[in-house]
């Protein structure tokens, strides 16, 4: 079932999105080679706990294997839920930062995949077409569309440029929970899937390989990477659906402050 919210709920989870994008503007100012992802993750956790909220990832999933961390760290080849780790960063590594806050009883989680030093222009392309074709998606949430509209405009996008769209994951609804319905596949019909209304909040997420589609998943139960090695591009939002169009929750403006874009 899908929840739709109210605008005074709409704007609660504003307040735990942006939670997440100022935990990600911090992250930014502290990437650069040398660094390592568990570091990152701890200065993560103490300001998401410092400023009133609980990382929404940490112990996450089965009681027999919960997610460790705060954040999800994903280098490289991981496309998502990478564990972090004590391997430092080295230069024209890029690294996808996930991450969930739950405030007020709401949840907030997004994602945001970052260049460490100088990358070859050919992974920087993948991070720009990768973010492109989340706007291109979170342009087609608005009244009369359908879930499919927004995924075929994002496989649409990233196929033109000759990538790899992920389909063993997707976006999801938003609310309480940190996955609610709907799905949001970034592949698909135009329209196909649940009808957008006012009210619905779902985090529309791209996850783009440089190669080929496909994934394998690690014994860890968490990190998936991809299967021919290649890097991984990955761009999340929280946007609500009001008076018929998108209004997006998060901002990359934190994370884009920091590095100076």
């Amino acid at each position: 079932m899908i929840v739709l919210k109210s605008r005074e709920e709409i704007e609660i989870m504003r307040e735990a999105a942006l939670s997440v994008s100022r935990t990600l503007g911090i992250i930014a100012k502290e990437l650069k080679p040398g660094v390592t992802s568990l570091y990152l993750d701890k200065i993560a956790e103490e300001y998401i706990r410092d400023n009133g909220g609980i990382p929404a990832f940490k112990g996450y999933g089965k009681k027999s294997n919960p997610f460790p961390a705060t954040l999800c760290m994903s280098l490289n080849d991981s496309v998502v839920h990478g564990i972090p780790n004590d391997t430092p960063l080295k230069e024209g590594d890029i690294i996808s930062v996930d991450c969930g806050v739950v405030k007020n009883g709401y949840v907030g989680d997004h994602a945001y995949t970052f260049a460490i030093g100088e990358v070859s222009p050919e992974v920087q392309k993948l991070l720009d077409v990768t973010k492109e074709s989340l706007y291109i998606g979170i342009e087609q949430m608005k009244s009369g569309n359908r879930i499919g509209d927004i995924s075929y405009a994002i496989q649409q996008h990233a196929e033109k440029h000759g990538y790899g769209v992920v389909r063993e994951l997707c976006g999801h609804g938003l609310g309480k929970k940190m996955h609610e319905e709907p799905e949001v596949p970034n592949f698909g019909k135009r329209g196909d899937g649940p009808k957008l209304k006012d009210g619905m909040v779902i985090a529309i997420e791209p996850m783009i390989n440089m190669g080929k589609r496909n994934v394998k998943f690690l014994n860890d139960g968490w990190t998936i990477l991809t299967a021919d090695g290649l890097p991984s591009a990955h761009f999340e939002h929280d946007v609500a659906m009001v008076d018929g169009n998108p209004d997006i929750l998060s901002t990359f403006k934190y994370v884009e402050e920091a590095l100076g874009i």
